[in-house]
């Protein structure tokens, strides 16, 4: 007969030095997107992402679970994700 209890690990392994040395994201960073909250989205979405069409409004939380981000920008994924770094060479 099938038993319930589902066992849970709860041990945690840190990742090497070496490892955090080459993390993109800093736990300065993971502070500065608590404290901002969607201000620090908004200038990550800016900086980081090539727009077609910048968007307004950055989080749009009326209908909660369902969340949506940047709905009225428009972007091209193919071109964040590779044109963009073929023409920064």
């Amino acid at each position: 007969m099938a038993s319930d209890a589902t066992p849970v690990e709860t041990k945690t392994f840190a990742p090497s030095a070496e490892f955090t040395a080459q993390a993109n994201a800093t736990a300065e960073l993971y502070r500065q997107a608590e404290a901002e909250g969607t201000e620090f989205w908004a200038r990550q979405a800016r900086e980081l992402l090539s727009w077609d069409k910048e968007f307004t409004e950055v989080l749009d939380w009326s209908n909660p679970p369902f969340a949506k981000w940047f709905q009225d920008g428009t972007l091209n994924a193919c071109y964040n994700a590779v044109d963009r770094h073929v023409e920064a060479g």
